[in-house]
């Protein structure tokens, strides 16, 4: 089977499925290609996506004012997202950054309350006793203090996410295509994706927005400069009698200078399962994923024990009360690009690229979709607002 469109979206991630509904929305012809989540992890033989999950946290406070501007953006968007598609993904309890306080060798905070004030964000900075009383959750070492952003921040539910922007772009006309991409062949009016199963799809210009399976050769004529590293994210179960006492808790960030002190972890969140889990992450060493068969190994290897053994520890300090009642590991990955932000731009005349989160884009991916939409119809980027221009690095 074939078919034509102007766009074609490689990846139906949070990235992918947002440029897809902003160029449908627009009035393109435009096909989302990318499958589904598989029921087992263990035995697929496909690729995967790091949006399998029911929560990430969502926030403008950020130590970079690019961050901060493409979450802001980002989040002004939610309530329409969801009117769009009719699905609920953003659940408001708040952020909490917690670092070193300011006037210290260790200038995050610092670097947080520069990027707020810049875009008028409500987050005031929490000093030492105040901390542990606003927070009585948490406990942190000596000397730390907090930005603490009560309103326009949370966590989001990345599954519905990917689900409400596939849904929005499906009203607005686009094809969605739940099936692999295994070519793409760039000719000289018009590009060529192939899936899996025998789908053509011909389009004026193709966005290969496949996160750290951008390393692909099969996607892309040139190999990126990107940095796919494994993750392991550990989850404990909070017991049904325990939940009260969680309420009102907002999502955490803690760093450190050292990358080994550093996590985040957001609040009981409801599963699949029925459960209510406390997710944590903060793996203390890097482990880069080179290829292609080396991510797709990773997300079938159960992820690292030593990883989860060591969140596990930094749970117990920070939320000395959380008696879980199990607890279970995942893997994941982050895609880091050399300058630290999202590669948007063409790799060819007609073949463009939208990756590299730098383990920060899920609550900010509305905006990156965006931006990447305007590269598709504009034939290049204008990056209003940004002190950067997302250039694309190759190896």
């Amino acid at each position: 089977m074939s078919e034509s469109v102007d766009f074609v979206i490689i990846g139906k991630g949070m990235m992918g499925a947002a440029a897809a509904r902003h160029l449908a929305r627009a009035g393109a012809g435009v096909a989302l290609i990318g499958p589904d989540e598989p029921e087992d992890w263990a035995n697929h033989g496909g690729v995967f996506a790091s949006h399998y999950d029911n929560a990430r946290i969502t926030r403008t406070i950020d130590d970079d004012p690019v961050w901060a501007r493409l979450a802001r953006r980002s989040i002004d968007r939610y309530p329409e997202i969801a009117q769009e598609s009719g699905v609920e993904f953003y659940f408001p309890v708040g952020c909490l950054i917690a670092a070193p306080a300011p006037g210290g060798a260790f200038d995050y905070l610092e670097n947080v309350e520069r990027a707020r004030d810049r875009l008028g964000v409500e987050a005031p900075l929490i000093l030492g006793d105040d901390l542990a009383g606003r927070f009585p959750w948490f406990r942190f070492p000596q000397g730390y203090a907090g930005v603490h952003e009560a309103s326009g921040a949370g966590y989001i539910n990345p599954r519905s996410l990917v689900r409400a922007q596939t849904i929005a772009a499906e009203k607005s006309g686009a094809r969605v295509i739940r099936s692999e991409v295994i070519s793409v062949e760039d000719g000289p009016d018009h590009v060529v994706v192939g899936t899996i199963d025998g789908h053509l799809v011909r389009a004026g210009r193709a966005l290969v927005a496949a996160g750290g399976f951008s390393l692909s050769q099969a996607l892309l004529p040139r190999p990126l400069d990107l940095a796919v590293k494994a993750r392991t994210v550990l989850f404990a179960e909070v017991g049904a009698d325990d939940l009260s006492f969680y309420e009102g808790m907002p999502s955490l960030i803690g760093v450190a200078p050292e990358q080994e002190r550093s996590y985040y972890l957001l609040p009981p969140v409801a599963y699949a399962d029925g459960k209510h889990y406390v997710k944590i992450g903060g793996d203390p060493t890097d482990r880069i994923l080179a290829s292609e068969r080396a991510i797709r190994d990773w997300f079938r290897s159960g992820a690292n024990a030593e990883a989860a053994e060591h969140m596990r520890g930094l749970l117990a300090e920070t939320i000395p009360a959380l008696r879980p009642v199990s607890t279970h590991y995942s893997p994941c990955v982050t895609a880091f690009t050399r300058h630290g932000y999202p590669y948007i731009g063409f790799v060819s005349d007609r073949i463009a690229v939208l990756t590299g989160g730098n383990g920060q884009a899920a609550k900010s991916s509305d905006e990156i979709g965006r931006l990447g939409a305007v590269l598709m119809t504009e034939g290049r980027l204008e990056a209003d607002g940004y002190e950067t221009d997302f250039a694309v690095a190759y190896r």
